[in-house]
């Protein structure tokens, strides 16, 4: 009987992981993903994925499952805590890094960080992963067009100005002083006699006009 559903068992996970290599793999939508695909193609090889496929069964024997991989050759796990009825079991999900990479070069995706902060329930797949690098590529192009656009926009503080504008002032400001100042004598004897305009304001205080006395030194007389 164990020799039975074992063989059947057997032919259900072939079944399954056929299914899963005779499946097209989804294409990417947009040049600006050639890279970053070509990456993530030469980390997860085909035998790679066929071996994720087959950790990723919820076989009744294993204490992890694999969840998923990411575009940066990442893999997510998941394994459970405490055992108990669907509503009160723990599982704890987990990453792995590549050998090859070092621990300052790893980068994990906003959509994987909610699926290991419990915040989203189910994991990203590769598809909804390649849309969002797609969808960084065109913000930033929009972003750089946008700005170029702006740059190309007359600024209003800077408006221009025509030539006779900015020779007129040039031009008056000699003539006023020839006006002003026919010589230089009397500008000179204004420059040393200048009228104090507060003078009569400060004389009519009552105590404007006072000064302190000199120390006298004698003693004063006894009463």
């Amino acid at each position: 009987m164990m020799w039975l559903v074992a063989r059947v068992a057997n032919s259900r996970i072939f079944d399954i992981l056929t299914s899963r290599l005779k499946a097209p793999s989804p294409k990417p939508s947009g040049d600006n993903l050639t890279g970053t695909l070509q990456m993530a193609s030469k980390r997860i090889g085909p035998i790679a994925r066929t071996w994720y496929q087959w950790k990723a069964l919820r076989l009744p024997w294993r204490k992890r499952f694999l969840m998923g991989y990411d575009l940066e050759g990442n893999t997510y796990w998941e394994f459970r805590l405490t055992r108990g009825t669907e509503g009160s079991e723990r599982w704890r999900r987990i990453v792995n890094y590549p050998r090859s990479t070092h621990y300052s070069q790893v980068k994990v995706s906003p959509q994987w960080h909610q699926w290991l902060r419990h915040t989203r329930r189910d994991p990203p797949t590769i598809v909804e992963q390649q849309d969002n690098v797609v969808r960084q590529e065109r913000i930033k192009v929009l972003a750089a067009q946008a700005d170029a656009r702006w740059e190309a926009k007359p600024k209003v503080m800077e408006a221009p100005e025509t030539t006779a504008q900015r020779l007129a002032p040039v031009n008056s400001a000699p003539a006023q002083e020839a006006k002003g100042q026919p010589s230089g004598k009397p500008a000179e004897e204004e420059n040393e006699n200048p009228e104090d305009p507060w003078a009569k304001a400060k004389a009519q205080g009552p105590g404007e006009s006072w000064q302190p006395s000199a120390w006298d030194p004698t003693a004063p007389k006894k009463r």
